[in-house]
C-alpha cells in the first residue's frame, strides 16, 4: 500500500510539469504579442476604451465654448450657401461685438467671393461681352473679400483651413503665408527634434492670400481618425516646411488668451506634453490629444447664426465665450464617429478641446501605463498557470472570473479617479487562453491518472458491487433498466445546530451510532441502502434482486426506523444532550436503475423523476411538522395494514403535477386517536368545499387542544387567509410549495 501511495506522488508530480511549462509558454507568447500589438487587438483595445468613455460620460462642461450653426434655418432664411463674404463679415462682426473672446471658423476660404460685385463685372464681360456698372454701392463694398478681410484684421478671429497628407499630381500648391505657432521646444536628453515625431504634411488647402495676410490666426482643422474610423485623439500641432502650426482649436483659444507662448516638451518617446497658459496638456508621442468627450451631438451650447444676423440673441450672448463657427446644414454637415455618437459634427470636436484644455480634464496615457499593462499580463499568466497546475477544478473558473473581474474594474476606476486609459485586453487574453488550453492539457493527463486510480483501488470497492461485476462483467457499464421501486428519503432536523454544540469527533460517533441500526432496519426489510448525503439515508426496494410488496416493506421500515430511533434518544441525550428528531419521505414509481457515474467512477443507484418526488417529500416533512409523508402510490398499496391519513395535495418544487400526500398509522393507533383523526378528516372535507368559516373553526379547536401539531395550525392559518381573499373559481385546493 505504501509502494502505490508512492507512485501517486510521482505521478502527480509529473503531470503538473507539463501544464506548468505550457503555462509559462502561453505566457511568453502574449508577451510578444504585447510588445507588437497585432490589429485584432488593437481593435479590441480600441473597443475598450470606448465602452470605458461611454460608461464614465461626464456630462460637465466649460461653459466658454459656443457654437455659431449654419443651421438648416439660417439657411432658409439668408440664402444657401456659401454665402457672400460680406454677409460672413456681418455675423462675424456681430458675434465680436456682443462679447466674443476669439472667434474660430471651421470653414476654409480657399478661393475668391465669386458673389462681389466687381467679380460679376469681370465675369459678365468675360462670358457676355457687356459692360454694365452698379449705382449707389459704396466703392468699399465692391469687393466682398476686402471688406471680409478688413473685418478679419479687426477682430480676435482664427481662419480654419487643413493640410493634406500623401501629396499626388493634384495637391494643392504650399501657402507660405498661415501664422505658425508661437512655440518653445523643450528637449530631454536623447530625443530627437520635434519633426521627427509630429504629423508632417504634405500640402495645405488655405484660405486666400487676401484673407490670410490679414487674420490675426489661423488653424488646421484636421483630425486623424483611428482605422476603424472613429476620432478617439487629434493632433494639436503638426510640423510643416520648417515650422510648426496649430490645431483650430488650439489657435482660438491661443487668441483668447492674454500670452500665446506655447511650450512643447519632447523626450526620448516622443512628444510628452504642451503647456499653453499655464495648463499641461498630455499628449501621445505624436503629439495628439485624447480627446475627452463629454456627450453626444448638441451637448455644448448651439446659437443658430439666423438668430445673429436678425439680431434675436441678447446682447452679451457672447460674453467671454470662444466661439465656433460650423455647420450642421444638410450636405454640409461635416460628420465624425466619436465613441459617444456616430454623426458627430465636427465643430463640436474644437469645442471639446477648448473644454478639456480650461478645464483640465484630460485623459492620460502615462509612460507607465505600457509597463503596468505588461506586468499584468505576466502577473495573470502565471498566476493563472501556477493556480490551474495545483488547485482542483471546481476553483479555477471562480478565481479565473474574479482575477479578471478584478482586472476590468481596475482600468475603469482607474479611469474614474484619473482618467487613466489603462487596457486589461493583454491580461484577459492570457486569463482566457491559459484557462481553456491548460485545463485541456490537465483534462488529458488527468485521464492517465483516472487509469491508474481505477486499476489500484478496484479491489477496494463495495464487496456487494464487485460481486455483481464478478457474476456478470456485462453489468460493468452506464446503461441502466427501467423498474419500479419504493424509495426512502430520511433526514435528521436541524443537524446545523445539533453540530455547532458538539467536537467533530463527537459528531462522527453520533452519526455511526445513528447510521448502524438505521442501515440494519432498511436491510432487514430487504431494502438497499443507496447512500449516506451528509446526516441523510437514501434507500431504495426492489432492486437489484425483486421483492414483493416493496411498498409495504418500505413502510414498515420507516416506520421501525422512528420507533428505534425513540428508543435510541434516551441514550443520545445522556452522552451528547441530545436528541435526534428526523423526517422520512416515501414513493414508490419507475426508476432508472443501473451503475451510474463516469467511465472511471460509478456506483450502483437509481435515477428519474420519482426520486425527485420522495427527496421533496422528505423535505415537506418539516413543513407540516410530521415525521413521515408518503406519496398516494404508497398508500394505495398500504390499505390494508396502515391507515392513511391525507395530508395535503401539493405541488412540490419543479413539478407541475399535483400529488396528494399522507401520513400512515398503525390500526392500533388509529383506533386510540380515533376521535382527533375524525374531526381532523371533517375539517380537511369542509376545507376541500371552501366551507372556510366551520373549517376554520374545527382547525381551531384542533389547534388549542392540540398545540404541539403543526399541521392543524397550518390550516387554520389558511382558512383565516382564504376567508379574508376568497380563491378564485376553479379553485383545486392544491397548495403550491415553492421551495425544497
Amino acid at each position: 500500500m505504501a509502494k502505490m501511495g508512492e507512485r501517486l506522488v510521482r505521478l502527480m508530480g509529473k503531470s503538473r510539469l507539463p501544464v506548468l511549462a505550457a503555462g509559462c509558454l502561453l505566457t511568453l507568447i502574449a508577451c510578444v504579442l504585447f510588445i507588437h500589438e497585432p490589429l485584432f487587438f488593437k481593435y479590441f483595445d480600441q473597443r475598450f476604451y470606448d465602452l470605458v468613455l461611454r460608461h464614465e460620460a461626464r456630462t460637465t462642461h466649460s461653459p466658454v465654448p459656443v457654437i455659431v450653426d449654419l443651421d438648416e434655418a439660417s439657411l432658409k432664411e439668408f440664402g444657401q450657401w456659401p454665402w457672400p463674404r460680406y454677409r460672413m463679415a456681418l455675423l462675424l462682426e456681430k458675434i465680436r461685438q456682443n462679447g466674443a473672446l476669439a472667434i474660430g471658423m471651421d470653414i476654409v476660404f480657399a478661393e475668391k467671393d465669386r458673389s462681389s460685385p466687381c467679380v460679376m463685372q469681370k465675369e459678365i464681360k468675360n462670358d457676355l461681352h457687356l459692360d454694365i456698372g452698379f449705382t449707389g454701392i459704396p466703392p468699399a463694398l465692391m469687393d466682398n473679400d476686402v471688406l471680409f478681410g478688413d473685418i478679419l484684421a479687426k477682430g480676435p478671429y482664427v481662419l480654419g483651413y487643413y493640410f493634406t497628407f500623401g501629396a499626388g499630381p493634384d495637391s494643392p500648391p504650399s501657402v507660405c503665408s498661415l501664422p505658425p505657432l508661437n512655440v518653445s521646444v523643450i528637449k530631454q536628453p536623447g530625443s530627437a527634434d520635434v519633426e521627427e515625431y509630429l504629423y508632417t504634411p504634405e500640402g495645405v488647402v488655405a484660405p486666400i492670400a487676401e484673407l490670410a495676410g490679414l487674420c490675426p490666426g489661423a488653424g488646421f482643422f484636421n483630425t486623424v481618425p483611428d482605422i476603424d474610423g472613429v476620432l478617439r485623439k487629434t493632433p494639436l500641432a503638426v510640423y510643416w516646411e520648417g515650422k510648426v502650426y496649430p490645431s483650430l482649436a488650439l489657435a482660438t483659444l491661443l487668441q483668447g488668451l492674454p500670452h500665446q507662448q506655447v511650450m512643447l516638451k519632447v523626450s526620448s518617446g516622443g512628444i510628452e506634453s504642451m503647456n499653453v497658459g499655464g495648463k499641461v496638456i498630455p499628449l501621445d508621442r505624436q503629439g495628439c490629444l485624447h480627446v475627452h468627450f463629454k456627450g453626444p451631438e448638441k451637448t455644448f451650447t448651439y446659437y443658430s447664426a439666423g438668430d445673429i444676423l436678425a439680431d434675436r440673441l441678447p446682447p452679451d450672448t457672447f460674453a467671454g465665450k470662444i466661439v465656433f463657427v460650423g455647420t450642421s446644414a444638410a450636405g454640409l454637415k461635416d460628420l465624425k464617429t466619436i465613441p459617444l455618437d456616430t454623426n458627430y459634427p465636427g465643430v463640436e470636436v474644437h469645442a471639446n478641446i477648448v473644454d478639456n484644455i480650461l478645464s483640465g480634464d484630460f485623459i492620460r496615457r502615462p509612460d507607465w501605463a505600457p509597463g503596468l499593462e505588461f506586468l499584468l499580463l505576466v502577473l495573470a499568466g502565471m498566476t493563472t498557470t501556477v493556480i490551474i497546475t495545483w488547485t482542483r477544478s471546481r476553483f479555477v473558473l471562480p478565481f479565473v472570473l474574479f482575477m479578471g473581474g478584478g482586472i476590468v474594474y481596475g482600468s475603469f476606476w482607474a479611469f474614474r479617479q484619473w482618467s487613466i486609459v489603462l487596457s486589461p485586453v493583454f491580461s484577459l487574453m492570457v486569463l482566457a487562453e491559459n484557462f481553456s488550453v491548460l485545463t485541456l492539457l490537465k483534462f488529458f493527463l488527468s485521464e492517465k491518472e483516472k487509469l491508474f486510480f481505477r486499476q489500484a483501488f478496484s479491489k477496494y470497492v463495495s464487496p456487494a458491487v464487485v460481486d455483481r461485476i464478478v457474476k456478470n462483467p456485462k453489468r460493468l457499464s452506464l446503461s441502466g433498466e427501467e423498474k419500479d421501486v419504493s424509495i426512502l428519503f430520511s433526514d435528521i432536523r436541524g443537524f446545523t445546530t445539533i453540530s455547532e454544540q458538539l467536537s467533530p469527533n463527537q459528531i462522527s460517533s453520533l452519526l455511526h451510532e445513528y447510521f448502524s441500526p438505521m442501515t440494519r432496519v432498511i436491510t432487514e426489510h430487504l431494502g438497499t441502502l443507496d447512500k449516506f448525503i451528509g446526516d441523510a439515508i437514501m434507500a431504495f426496494w426492489n432492486a437489484p434482486v425483486d421483492v414483493a410488496d416493496h411498498q409495504l416493506q418500505s413502510v414498515r421500515a420507516a416506520l421501525e426506523m422512528l420507533v428505534t430511533l425513540h428508543g435510541m434518544n434516551e441514550d443520545f441525550q445522556a452522552r451528547y444532550g441530545v436528541s435526534l428528531r428526523i423526517g422520512i419521505g416515501l414513493h414508490c414509481g419507475q426508476v432508472s436503475v443501473g451503475n451510474m457515474g463516469s467511465a472511471e467512477l460509478f456506483d450502483y443507484t437509481i435515477l428519474g423523476d420519482n426520486v425527485n418526488l420522495a427527496s421533496r417529500l422528505e423535505g415537506l416533512t418539516k413543513f407540516y411538522g410530521v415525521t413521515l409523508l408518503v406519496s398516494e402510490d404508497i398508500a394505495v398499496h398500504c390499505k390494508d395494514e396502515f391507515v392513511a391519513q391525507e395530508i395535503d395535495r401539493v405541488r412540490v418544487k419543479g413539478k407541475s403535477r399535483a400529488v396528494t400526500i399522507f401520513n400512515l398509522h398503525t390500526k392500533e393507533r388509529a383506533e386510540r386517536f380515533k376521535d382527533e383523526l375524525d374531526m381532523y378528516a371533517k375539517g380537511l372535507a369542509l376545507y376541500r368545499k371552501q366551507g372556510f368559516q366551520e373549517a376554520g373553526e374545527i382547525f381551531a379547536r384542533l389547534r388549542e387542544d392540540f398545540a404541539d401539531i403543526r399541521l392543524y395550525a397550518l390550516y387554520h392559518e389558511r382558512c383565516v387567509t382564504l376567508m379574508e381573499h376568497p380563491p378564485e373559481a376553479g379553485w383545486d385546493g392544491v397548495f403550491s410549495h415553492t421551495s425544497k
